[in-house]
């Protein structure tokens, strides 16, 4: 299928991938410490197998993963669970290679294992998300794999074909990687590369052409970088300095420089009053997207689009340019995540809080109407991963002091 029909089909039903983040600090890291462990998704996974959706839960549901689970992810269609012992397991849609065990099905309550060569043993999987029906995992070595889908060739092997298994990506030295809809970003080296489409010029390379080979991101040579984020059109940086970036769609403000509906080919720097700590992106079609930070200092901004209140400022008007919000009264946000048009957030008591769009169940209070006010939604929880209307969270049980 041609892309513009794809992205028309996807638009039309509002199936298409987003993306969203969990916070630097909240990679595999951040689990560490903990002795037994649940993963609890809701939510709906959507792909291009079942564009409207499979397998809704309204409200958190356990699932059982054989081992400790140090790290979790998400894609539309997938969620992934690490171990401490560096395998991984998937569950949701399968019908691209998604769950990466050599086969075409889904598995919606029984996680698989996915197939890696002998001796791989993953290190860390991207919580701020996947591409569509694609997904990725670094390994030990530094080396990144990947699987699925691989529709615009984001998997930056030369070509657009899917794989049922993981497949070694030409990338030595990783540390970062994230992706979304049919692009992804890697950080190999230090140097950020790009591979996949490129409509909204979300690969950052000067351009608005599409390429299944790597892209060097411009303006951002040399650049230190603590985590990686990207959505539906848009991809962004949080650099070590505390600096953020981002580049490619704007069509609802998604850019944060003030002035909606300029795409931008490189990465433009976003003016907040601080240095940043946590960066969350999210969005799922061309018309929406939404991003939200935490500084060092712990005072939360957010801009983009909010038409179902995802922004968590009270209103739903779009915010081309930060705007303050603020956390319930007495809770401090330490994780933060935002899917389609949702957002979320882990407080340092392990509280999980979401607002904003909630028609395929992605707030998890159990209905389907938009959510202005966060609301609580679990509790217990130490890493947190949303992509479209897809979610997951890391449920750990730690040592007492």
């Amino acid at each position: 299928m041609p892309l513009t029909m794809r992205r028309s089909l996807m638009a039309a039903i509002t199936a298409a991938v987003t993306c969203v983040f969990l916070a630097a600090a909240a990679g595999p890291a951040s689990a560490h410490n903990v002795i037994t462990s649940t993963v609890a998704h809701w939510g709906t996974f959507f792909g291009q197998h079942r564009p409207g959706g499979g397998d809704t839960s309204l409200r958190p549901v356990a699932v059982t993963v054989p081992g400790r689970v140090v790290g979790i992810g998400t894609s539309n269609s997938t969620d992934y669970a690490l171990l401490a012992n560096g395998a991984l397991y998937a569950w949701g849609q399968g019908s691209h290679g998604e769950l990466g065990d050599g086969r075409l099905r889904d598995s919606f309550t029984k996680p698989v294992r996915v197939r890696f060569p002998a001796g791989v043993k993953i290190k860390s999987i991207p919580a701020n998300v996947m591409p569509f029906d694609t997904a990725l995992a670094i390994d030990t070595t530094g080396h990144v794999w990947g699987w699925g889908f691989n529709y615009g060739g984001e998997l930056c092997r030369g070509t657009a074909t899917a794989y049922l298994r993981p497949v070694r990506l030409p990338f030595s030295h990783v540390t970062a990687v994230a992706g979304a809809s049919d692009h992804a970003i890697y950080d190999a080296g230090g140097k950020l590369y790009m591979c996949g489409t490129n409509v909204f010029g979300e690969l950052g390379d000067g351009s608005f052409a599409t390429s299944y080979a790597p892209v060097r991101v411009r303006h951002l040579s040399g650049a230190r970088v603590r985590s990686l984020v990207a959505s539906y059109g848009n991809t962004g940086a949080l650099l070590k300095n505390g600096s953020y970036y981002d580049w490619g769609l704007d069509s609802r403000g998604q850019l944060g420089d003030g002035v909606a509906g300029h795409a931008s080919d490189v990465p433009v720097k976003v003016s907040l009053p601080g240095r940043v700590r946590v960066a969350a992106l999210g969005g799922s079609l061309a018309n929406n997207g939404q991003t939200i930070v935490k500084l060092v200092n712990g005072k939360l901004f957010a801009w983009g689009d909010d038409k179902y209140g995802q922004l968590g400022d009270g209103g739903s008007g779009d915010e081309p340019s930060p705007v303050r919000i603020f956390a319930p009264a007495g809770v401090t946000y330490k994780l933060l995540a935002s899917s389609g048009s949702t957002s979320y957030a882990i407080s340092a008591a392990g509280d999980v809080y979401a607002w904003g769009a909630s028609s395929h169940g992605q707030i998890g209070d159990g209905g389907r109407s938009p959510v202005l006010t966060p609301v609580k939604v679990d509790s217990g929880a130490v890493a947190i991963s949303a992509t479209a209307a897809d979610v997951a969270v890391l449920i750990g049980r730690r040592p007492a002091a």
